[in-house]
């Protein structure tokens, strides 16, 4: 674009000084030989004269505004380049004081999901809090729901830095098992899988809660023994109260034995975990929430 502007102003400046060039050369000769075309002309070779200076006039004031506004033009783009810049830089220290970074801690639970939530979104068309195997299809789900196991995953967290948060999208989740890798992602028809942000009065805890949609064939999981996983990856967005955005991946890694509940379900206690930031903060695009279809 830049470079377009530049080629156009060069052609303009070229056209002006070639016609004032013209002009010019014309009104010296018209002074130097006045007097032949009057005696040539008479009173035409006066009104070609008049002519001429009447045009010299015009293409004069035409450059001289021309230059105004060119002038003009590049103050207001070094305006806007200039505000553009310190609204950047506002942004940046907004973005850099006010974000949030989770660390899970404790233990991991995986449950059934409850039916009256299966109920609620899966069987209505939503996928908005689950993330799905990624060999299955999301239209496949609602089309065939009872072919399907769903299960709840719940991480404890603690927000480590900076402001509290206001909700936690998981991107992907990846559970490896004797170097098998299990991956989950967002499904097809949604374009984020937001996490339940549950408070637990009674371990004064955070609860982050996302469903996992699982073929019933799968290997993955099974409520008759326990399941042992070597290690979680989970790449997220969290976004803090106050709107910024903070991108990365958290590993998580089980050395201690887990423990299979009453109803079936399995508890991993996290040994250690590892959060790496996939990107700087910034401010959150709210795009989903300005939508009128959601």
């Amino acid at each position: 674009m830049k470079k377009r502007r530049r080629r156009n102003r060069t052609k303009i400046n070229i056209l002006l000084v070639v016609i004032s060039a013209f002009v010019f050369a014309v009104s010296i000769v018209c002074l130097f030989f006045g007097r032949e075309l009057a005696a040539a002309f008479d009173v035409t070779g006066i009104r070609i004269a008049t002519l001429f200076v009447t045009f010299a006039s015009f293409t004069s004031t035409s450059f001289f505004s021309y230059l105004i506004y060119d002038h003009n033009k590049v103050i207001r783009l070094n305006n806007y380049d200039a505000n553009r810049r310190a609204e950047l830089f506002r942004e940046m220290q907004f973005s850099s004081s006010n974000y949030s970074i989770v660390d899970f801690v404790d233990g991991i639970t995986i449950d059934r999901e409850s039916d009256r939530y299966v109920t609620r979104y899966v069987r209505n068309g939503s996928l908005r809090f689950h993330l799905i195997e990624d060999s299955v299809n999301a239209d496949d789900v609602f089309k065939n729901p009872d072919s399907y196991c769903y299960l709840t995953l719940k991480i404890p967290y603690k927000v480590v830095d900076s402001k509290p948060v206001a909700n936690i999208i998981f991107n992907k989740v990846t559970f490896e098992r004797d170097d098998k890798k299990y991956r989950f992602v967002m499904p097809g028809t949604e374009s984020d899988s937001f996490a339940f942000l549950l408070y637990n009065e009674c371990y004064k805890c955070n609860n982050a809660i996302i469903n996992l949609v699982v073929k019933k064939d799968s290997d993955f999981f099974s409520f008759d023994k326990v399941n042992a996983f070597s290690k979680i990856k989970i790449i997220l967005k969290v976004n803090s109260i106050l709107g910024v955005e903070v991108k990365g991946v958290t590993e998580l890694y089980f050395t201690n034995p887990e423990r299979k509940d009453e109803d079936g379900g399995n508890t991993y206690k996290i040994n250690s975990s590892i959060f790496i930031l996939g990107d700087m903060p910034r401010l959150s695009d709210f795009t989903y929430y300005k939508s009128e279809n959601k």
